[in-house]
């Protein structure tokens, strides 16, 4: 064998090692969250999944559960921070999604060149800002405008409309969703503006030799031909709304409870497991722990699942367009 042929062989084994640790990394996380959330699924069972109670009780006596440990009285059930992390992440999306292609369509259809790159800078720029960061921010500026400014004024006009109306007693409901709509904005707006430029130049100077303006051709040609690219920007965004925690966890008001209004104290998965994991662990029983691990568990799987299915609907995206190219 040559010297070529050995360098090749150690290449082609070295890449497929490496490519087997990331799956082996995946396999023992899933291996040590299902481990320390066994306990937990065998005592609350289906309960975790259909209660909103969330209330360790640390000084209660122990009693012994299908033979496993617990503090009497305690109770763990993960709905309210299920809603708490879909409803905030909905709302990232909400906000941030119309402000991310905004920023993409002026950079890319509007804006003049020597201004593209400055901007560019400035939004990519945004997404390396610590979200502890953010989170004082939230905490020191938006949290109290929210709550003497803009919740009273959203709670008297618009209280006719459900969700919108009642007593305003706390920002961390709307100051967590839009947090994590100003996180996720230079994502979809980078991803965005990148597969927007990617648009023909014939198919744009032959919408306008056709007399459309330039808001037609972006509605037109533009945005059809980037949907695909964009929704996967999204699914970025989204996965990353789903699973921020410190900025969300210095805003949200630390709800255990489902909220009233929009005007309510809130928690998420992740922020539920950062702000109770230190008194978790004096648990003497342990159960505490356990019922975060499964919380881990339970979050592993959405973002799991969502990735999933964006792929699929992403590839079947690219299908047809590609099925639409040929057939024009």
């Amino acid at each position: 064998m040559t010297k070529t042929a050995k360098t090749d062989q150690v290449y082609k084994y070295l890449t497929a090692a490496l490519c087997c640790v990331a799956f082996l990394f995946l396999f023992i996380i899933a291996i040590v969250l299902v481990k320390y959330s066994y306990p937990s699924f065998v005592v609350w069972g289906i309960k975790f999944f259909t209660t909103t109670a969330w209330s360790p009780d640390l000084n209660a006596p122990i009693i012994s559960v299908h033979g496993i440990q617990i503090t009497q009285g305690s109770t763990y059930g993960f709905l309210v921070f299920l809603f708490g992390t879909l409803a905030t992440s909905g709302m990232a999306i909400l906000f941030g999604v119309p402000a991310s292609l905004a920023i993409a369509i002026f950079l890319t259809q509007i804006a003049p060149k020597r201004i593209v790159a400055p901007i560019s800078f400035l939004v990519e720029l945004l997404a390396g800002v610590p979200s502890v960061v953010l989170g004082f921010w939230g905490l020191l500026v938006l949290g109290p405008t929210l709550l003497k400014t803009v919740e009273p004024v959203m709670s008297r006009y618009l209280g006719w409309i459900p969700f919108l109306g009642g007593h305003v007693y706390s920002y961390g409901f709307l100051g967590s969703g839009l947090i994590l709509a100003l996180m996720i904005v230079p994502i979809v707006a980078s991803i965005s503006r990148d597969v927007m430029s990617q648009t023909p130049i014939e198919l744009k100077e032959g919408a306008k030799a056709l007399g459309l303006t330039n808001w037609e051709v972006t509605k037109k040609i533009v945005l059809p031909y980037s949907k695909v690219g964009i929704f996967g920007g999204v699914i970025l965004g989204l996965g990353r709304a789903l699973g921020e925690t410190m900025a969300v966890a210095m805003v949200s008001g630390f709800g255990r409870f489902l909220p009233s209004n929009l005007y309510s104290a809130i928690n998420t998965m992740a922020a539920e497991m950062a702000l109770s994991l230190d008194g978790a662990f004096t648990d003497p029983t342990g159960m505490y722990v356990s019922a975060l691990v499964e919380l881990a568990v339970l979050l592993l799987l959405i973002t799991m699942v969502v990735n999933v299915v964006a792929r699929f609907l992403v590839r079947q995206g690219v299908a047809s367009r590609g099925e639409a190219i040929r057939g024009v």
